[in-house]
């Protein structure tokens, strides 16, 4: 399929990826925008979550460079975290070849309200840095590796999880809960990508001009995430929940009565 795809249909995806790289820096969820595309453009479903990875996965390594590159992050500080966060990914994808994960469907839709509901009741949150609820050792060794098993297993949201769980468990201001969610997804995301480039399910050619797309995308949300601050993080994180909910509404609803 990928030999036969023509410079519009290639161009057209780079686009989709750009937008949604911008989005994904700000505040998870860019897969919002790309599975659709590649979905609507024909795409084998097993095929387009291979390449979305692919693409994805390089947009949060561009993002976490733009941001470490810009002071937002200490390299040191991430290692062991990124270890954390990938050694929880691999679990995920290596448990989702033996669970159905349409039992998250049920979960996930809360979960979304949840975060969508925090910061839209809590003004404040993540404007400035505020005291921990857990340990440092809890968080990298219990809620990093949870958040990367579930984008392993099932992954939507998973760039929005990691930016609350800074917030909302370490205390962490905004502007540093995402920058660190970069870093925590790119290393959840590589288990999975690394089972679909195995299984043969990621289209090059397509994924190729999607990750050019996402190198734009992906550095000009980082630019954004350093001067607009909390002011362009918050709505972007409830806007990309409320996208999310909607998406569940129409995917698991109207489209099954199709």
């Amino acid at each position: 399929m990928a030999d036969t795809v023509s410079y519009v249909t290639l161009i057209t995806y780079g686009l989709v990826a750009l937008l949604a790289g911008f989005i994904d820096t700000l505040a998870g969820g860019g897969g919002l925008i790309t599975i659709p595309a590649l979905l609507l453009g024909g795409i084998p479903s097993l095929e387009a979550l291979g390449t979305n990875k692919l693409q994805g996965a390089v947009g949060t390594l561009v993002a976490s460079l733009s941001l470490l590159g810009r002071s937002k992050l200490n390299l040191q500080s991430v290692i062991l975290p990124f270890f954390m966060a990938l050694t929880g990914g691999v679990a995920g994808a290596v448990s989702v070849q033996h669970i159905n994960a349409a039992t998250l469907d049920i979960v996930v839709p809360f979960v979304l309200i949840g975060i969508a509901l925090y910061f839209l009741l809590a003004p404040k949150a993540g404007d400035v840095e505020r005291n921990p609820r857990i340990t440092e050792g809890s968080y990298v060794g219990l809620a990093l590796p949870i958040i990367g098993f579930y984008d392993g297993f099932f992954g939507p949201g998973t760039g929005s999880f990691f930016a609350l769980s800074g917030t909302g468990l370490r205390g962490w201001d905004l502007i540093r809960s995402t920058a660190s969610a970069k870093i925590f997804n790119f290393a959840s995301s590589l288990a999975s990508l690394a089972i679909f480039i195995y299984d043969g399910k990621v289209l090059w050619l397509i994924g190729a001009a999607m990750i050019a797309g996402q190198l734009v995308g992906a550095r000009l949300g980082a630019h954004a995430v350093v001067i607009g601050g909390a002011k362009a993080i918050k709505p972007a994180i409830v806007l990309v929940c409320l996208a999310m909910l909607c998406r569940y509404a129409w995917q698991k609803g109207i489209y099954h009565l199709l």
